[in-house]
Formats: C-alpha cells, sequence, structure tokens
C-alpha cells in the first residue's frame, strides 16, 4: 500500500456517515491511469418523528459514464444495521475501500440488503417516536441498481477530495397511501467538500437547525443540537460554496424543541466561504437563548386526523412559516400520522420568529434579533399533508394554522389517492 492515497465515503449524520475509502497508485492512461482519491460523506438532517432509521448498506458503487462501475464493498468492521439518526453533528463512520482513477464521475449509486421476510428483525426499517416495534422500510429500488445521487464529482490524479452525500431522512421517508407501508426515497444532495465551508453556532439541546439556500429558500442541510447540556455547538457541514458565486449565503433556521418555551430563530445572509468555518455565535459558548437575546415564546399545538381512501391512515405532515420581509418560506416542524388512527400533532410557537442578520465575524455576543411583527407571520403556519401513491405521484393537502392566540384542533386532512 506504499503507493496508495485514501479516499472515504463518511457520514456526518443526523448524519450517516459512510466512508468509502478509494486508493491511489500512481500510472497514466488506460490499465496505468493516474490514481486520486475522494472522501464520500453521507449526512442526515433532522428525524421528523422517527426513533430510528436503520439501514443496511450491501455496497457502493461510482461511475464515470453510467455504463461502467467500480464497486466498492462494505468493511467486515462496519456493524450492521446502522442508525441514520445516530450519526450526528459531524460523526462518522467507514464503510470501505477501493482504487479510483482520476477523473471526472457522474453517478454514485448507494445499494442497500433486502428485507428478509415479514419479521423483525429487519434489514432497513424505522422506529416511530412513542412506538417500540420497529416498522420495515421498503426500499425496493435500493435492492436492484441502488439509490442514484447524480455528479460531477471530480477527483484528482495525487490528491484526496471529499464529496457529502446529504441524505435527509425527513424527507426521504414518505408514507405509501392507504397501505401504512413506509417507502425509502432518498432526497441526496452531492457536495464537493473541496469547494464547501461549515455553518458553527450554540444553540440549546434539541433544537432541530437547517440551512437554506438563498434567495429561493431551498433546505440544504440540516442536524439536531446535540442533548446532554443547556447549550451546545451544531455544525452544519459541506455546504457549498460554487466557484460561480464565491462567498454565497444561505438563511440559518434554529427551531428549539417545545418544552423549551421559546420561538424559532432565523439568521439570514450568513456567508459560505469553501474550507473554513463561519461562526453565528459566539465560539465561547454563547448562544441566542439567553436573558440579553429573549425569545420567549408560548408552545401551542396544530392536531387532528388524517383520512387516506376513507380510512384513518398515516402520512408525512410539515408546519411551513413564511418570513413576509424576505418572502422565504422555512419548514419548523414535521411528523407522521399514526398509522391506525390517522392522529397527529404539532408543536409549534404563537410568536416569532426572531430575525437576525450576518453582517461581519461573531466575536463576544450574538447576532441581534427582532422579532418579526408582520401580523401574517406571527403564530402562522401552513400545515401539508402528503403521501406517495406511486414512484412518481403524490397526492397532499395544505390547510392555515393560526396558533398566536392558542391550540388549534381537529384540522382534518382527506387525502384520496
Amino acid at each position: 500500500m506504499s503507493n496508495q492515497r485514501i479516499c472515504r465515503f463518511s457520514s456526518l449524520a443526523a448524519t450517516i456517515l459512510a466512508a468509502l475509502l478509494l486508493s491511489s497508485c500512481g500510472g497514466g492512461g488506460d490499465g496505468g491511469a493516474a490514481m486520486g482519491s475522494v472522501n464520500v460523506r453521507l449526512t442526515d438532517a433532522p428525524s421528523c418523528g422517527y426513533e430510528h432509521v436503520y439501514i443496511t448498506v450491501d455496497h457502493v458503487a461510482i461511475s464515470s459514464d453510467g455504463n461502467n462501475w467500480t464497486t466498492i464493498p462494505v468493511s467486515s468492521s462496519v456493524t450492521q444495521p446502522i442508525d441514520l439518526l445516530n450519526l450526528t453533528n459531524g460523526v462518522m463512520l467507514t464503510l470501505g475501500e477501493a482504487p479510483l482513477p482520476a477523473g471526472t464521475y457522474q453517478q454514485v449509486r448507494l445499494v442497500l440488503k433486502a428485507n428478509n421476510g415479514s419479521a423483525p428483525p429487519f434489514a432497513n426499517s424505522l422506529v416511530l417516536t412513542g412506538f417500540p416495534d420497529p416498522i420495515a422500510l421498503k426500499t425496493p429500488s435500493a435492492q436492484q441498481s441502488g439509490y442514484k445521487i447524480l455528479g460531477p464529482i471530480t477527483v484528482q490524479a495525487g490528491t484526496a477530495s471529499d464529496l457529502v452525500l446529504d441524505f435527509h431522512a425527513c424527507k426521504s421517508i414518505v408514507v405509501a397511501g392507504a397501505s401504512g407501508q413506509y417507502l425509502l426515497k432518498p432526497v441526496v444532495r452531492a457536495t464537493a467538500q473541496v469547494v464547501s465551508g461549515t455553518i458553527s453556532g450554540f444553540a440549546l439541546a434539541g433544537s432541530q437547525v437547517s440551512a437554506y439556500a438563498e434567495p429561493a429558500g431551498t433546505l440544504i442541510t440540516g442536524t439536531v443540537v446535540p442533548t446532554g447540556s443547556p447549550s451546545a455547538q451544531f455544525n452544519l457541514g459541506s455546504i457549498l460554496q460554487t466557484s460561480a458565486t464565491p462567498g454565497s449565503s444561505v438563511d440559518v433556521v434554529i427551531v428549539p424543541p417545545p418544552a423549551s418555551g421559546q420561538g424559532t430563530i432565523v439568521i439570514q445572509g450568513v456567508p459560505v466561504t469553501a474550507s473554513n468555518t463561519t461562526w453565528i455565535s459566539p465560539s465561547d459558548g454563547t448562544s441566542y437563548f439567553n436573558a440579553a437575546t429573549t425569545t420567549a415564546s408560548g408552545i401551542n399545538t396544530v392536531s387532528g386526523t388524517v383520512t387516506v381512501a376513507g380510512i384513518p391512515g398515516a402520512a408525512n405532515l410539515a408546519a411551513n412559516q413564511t418570513v413576509t420581509s424576505s418572502l422565504r418560506t422555512y419548514e419548523i416542524g414535521a411528523t407522521t400520522s399514526n398509522s391506525s388512527t390517522g392522529v397527529y400533532s404539532l408543536s409549534l410557537a404563537a410568536s416569532g420568529p426572531w430575525l437576525g442578520t450576518y453582517s461581519g465575524a461573531i466575536t463576544t455576543t450574538p447576532i441581534p434579533l427582532t422579532q418579526d411583527v408582520a401580523t401574517t407571520d406571527a403564530g402562522i403556519y401552513s400545515i401539508v399533508a402528503s403521501i406517495v401513491v406511486s414512484d412518481s405521484l403524490t397526492t397532499s393537502a395544505s390547510q392555515s394554522a393560526n396558533v398566536s392566540a392558542g391550540s388549534v384542533a381537529n384540522l382534518n386532512f382527506v387525502l384520496n389517492p
């Protein structure tokens, strides 16, 4: 191995990390091509109603043309199944290694093992919050050709490049209509870490933190602040800074846990600098949720039932909030309705959100926050219920909910596949 370099498929989880080690050896042309290495990181965002999400990886494959594939087997040291929700805020797990010639690759495939039988233990499964029993996670395409993530991915000769596969469990697990089955339809983005940066800060343990692209407001990535202390560091890693837009910026949305009695914080205009970390709160551990930056809010609920094809059942639900001043919409909460009763409940802040704008390096005090006082924003949410009917068809419905003055009950949805 004296002439080899290592490249890894790793995952930052709520980050799953899958580190794929690709070795290099010198040479040129066919049969002796120059070699490089790529670090591939698989990361997961907030989990929205799931206690565990388990997958069992069979192998990873990578291709330059979509026809010829290099297979990277999983190392025997990897414990399977892997709980994606244990790999959070920068945790990494190495999957395997294989040689890889330098060049441009157009696709990566993540291939999972099939569930054997209708009873646990399952190779791929989930556990709903509040329910102990695992539910089989249906992954039909993953046992065949695998989940495809498009490139391009450039591997340079004699160098190590990082590629991050950002796996969003909340968006990737969907309910399959009246059947009550849970399907894995991965929402994955691929980012070359060499042109990406990290955003870090401190927030209350259990907070959900997400980054949205400006100006479109598209969700990029997210994480959950670790538990164990009143406030803790979060890391939003591998956010793309493209060569065409150096100094790209994002909006960072922090949603504290409902029990904290705190409202949502949105920090807009946070710059992304390749291979660097941008702090949005002092690196000494100062959090936004303290006496100096009061974000206290009543927490109310939106609840109701979901009926699918005339029968109470499971669906994906999301609570979205729009900040009128910037015309951007963010997902504040998500859950699934009960597969037997159709009942759901979302806990949401009655006031806020609190807005701040990044204006330079953060030293001793957090970014000043101002409560959004627009009457069309505070406590106003769009609740969206959806199910998957087929690989290409989703049925959804949305309703507005105002929790500024109290909880909203019987916000019911009827979905007809």
